[in-house]
């Protein structure tokens, strides 16, 4: 019989119940961009060609949360944080609904004792409820 990741078990668990969050984990963009003067630390969760496109200035590229390998790059990413720490991710591939790494990265953190990690609430996608609405970005350097 295969041996069944930790990974897998987590992703079926997110299927099986739901939102791992409550509705004060939840900001929506407007809040976020008033929250980047506190200096939280910010969380890219996408894909990476999202974050190399544009991505909101200050944020930390932290794996695809629906990959295996991006949670382990989202635990390198907050290793040494203090658990207490404000943690804000985003990822903004697609419709709310259908982003398929938010879950996985905000349950993970949850996992590994972090209490205080925030959701921005992505309605559209990065370029429509960030981009659009005329929120500072930042483009990765060409390599």
């Amino acid at each position: 019989m295969k041996r069944i990741s930790a990974f897998v078990l987590l992703l079926s668990s997110l299927l099986l119940a739901g939102d791992p969050w409550t509705d004060r984990d939840l900001l929506k963009p407007a809040d976020v961009n008033a929250r980047l003067s506190g200096k939280p630390l910010l969380l890219h969760v996408g894909f990476p060609v999202l974050y190399r496109a544009t991505h909101i200035p200050g944020s930390v590229y932290a794996g695809p949360g629906s990959k295996e390998e991006g949670i382990a790059e989202l635990k390198k990413a907050v290793a040494g944080v203090a658990k207490d720490r404000e943690i804000l991710l985003y990822c903004g591939c697609c419709p709310w609904e259908k982003c398929p790494n938010i879950r996985p990265a905000f349950a993970a953190l949850h996992a590994m004792g972090y209490a205080n990690v925030k959701v921005m609430v992505v309605p559209e996608n990065m370029k429509v409820d960030w981009v659009d609405k005329g929120y500072a970005v930042e483009k990765r350097a060409a390599e």
